[in-house]
């Protein structure tokens, strides 16, 4: 499929300090990796109001130019970037300037919608076009909210949320250099998709006419306005449905992780009702927000079984995704969760390196030190031409 003129960018001077202006169409085919940034993810109010610390741009920027370096290293010939009003592709334009004379640089393209509108929306079209130009790896840098977003157009495209966002429950955290010599194995095709990659769960939301994806959690909250989306009074709180429950995670779902903890593999997730002004049978101190342990009474928990639609017994209110409230519902709208084990396909950045290690992917000579070898005989290289050492 040929991209659009508006799809791909290629490297070039930028008109306005923001990002690159727009010259010509890519139709190379060659293996790729997409890049989206939210370059607003770490920055909302909830940070700042915790006092906890925000992910500046600069970073993104940075962990970019650290993907695309790991990516070329291994011979991968493009990579893929979102363009920003906020300065990240300008960042990733000019350290990219410093590798022109690079044999190893690959091919660094920026993608570019008719019209930025600074929301979700643009992380979805992002994904969209990166895909059409023949992205085999999308890896996204936000929270849970731009991960949700990214997910509902990858497709079977492998993902790989990076953490830089408020709520990180469903990001991962690792070194840019490492996800991008991961990202690029699976995209050359050297580490098999199926093994490099496992099916993460999802809760499908029905509100009224309206359908919706949630990766982490849906809070049903008897508020009845979005407002400024993020979740603020606990004592409005309902219903909980979560599709994994952690423990250590930031956010909502980490109230079902001190109730019943539940990993990303079991094939159940979690439903928490909260008393309300009715008698709570639990009391959980969970780090909803960053900065800030709130008590949350609760009066049931329980597993919630794969596949079986829950209708919620909340009559109006509003219904949160992932941390941010996305949907308005009143008596007529009845809203409904199903968990479901057909979500996103997450790339597994520990599963493709074992499997590189396996391999001898990254390095040459002897491919394993001889079964039993031991203290100085592990160093030894074992001959290759019959002679000795």
């Amino acid at each position: 499929m040929a991209t659009s003129r508006e799809a791909i960018v290629q490297l070039g001077d930028s008109g306005n300090g923001h990002h690159p202006r727009r010259p010509i169409t890519v139709q190379r085919r060659d293996p790729a990796i997409g890049v989206v940034v939210n370059p607003l993810s770490g920055r909302d109010i909830r940070r700042v109001v915790a006092q906890a610390s925000v992910f500046p741009n600069a970073e993104k920027a940075n962990m970019v130019l650290r993907m695309v370096a790991a990516a070329g290293a291994l011979g991968l010939g493009r990579v893929l970037v979102s363009t920003d009003d906020f300065g990240v592709a300008a960042g990733v334009l000019r350290g990219a300037r410093q590798h022109a004379a690079d044999e190893q640089w690959p091919e660094l393209t920026f993608c570019e919608l008719d019209r930025l509108t600074g929301t979700a929306q643009d992380t979805r079209q992002f994904v969209r076009r990166m895909r059409e130009a023949g992205a085999g790896v999308v890896v996204v840098l936000g929270g849970d909210g731009t991960v949700r977003a990214a997910a509902s157009e990858v497709g079977e495209t492998p993902l790989l949320p990076l953490s830089t966002g408020t709520n990180n429950a469903f990001p991962q955290v690792w070194e840019a250099t490492v996800a991008g010599v991961a990202a690029a194995l699976v995209a050359r095709g050297d580490v098999d998709v199926r093994s490099a990659t496992r099916r993460a769960k999802a809760l499908e939301v029905q509100c009224g006419s309206v359908a919706e994806l949630a990766l982490v959690d849906v809070c049903v909250s008897a508020s009845t306005r979005v407002g400024a989306r993020a979740l603020w009074k606990p004592e409005t709180l309902r219903e909980l449905y979560c599709a994994f429950a952690e423990p250590h995670a930031i956010g909502l779902s980490s109230v079902a992780g001190q109730l019943l903890p539940t990993t990303r593999d079991e094939p159940h997730g979690v439903a928490v009702r909260f008393a309300g002004s009715g008698t709570p049978q639990h009391r959980v101190l969970a780090p909803i927000t960053p900065g800030k342990l709130t008590a949350l009474d609760v009066a049931a928990v329980q597993r919630l079984p794969l596949g079986t639609p829950t209708t919620s017994a909340v009559t109006a209110g509003t219904v949160a995704l992932d941390g941010e409230r996305e949907c308005e519902f009143g008596p007529g709208d009845p809203v409904s969760v199903r968990l479901t084990d057909r979500g996103p396909r997450v790339l597994d950045v520990r599963a493709v390196l074992d499997a590189a290690a396996a391999r001898g992917l990254l390095r040459t000579g002897p491919t394993a030190v001889p079964e039993g070898a031991t203290g100085v005989d592990a160093w030894r290289v074992p001959p290759t031409d019959g002679g000795s050492h």
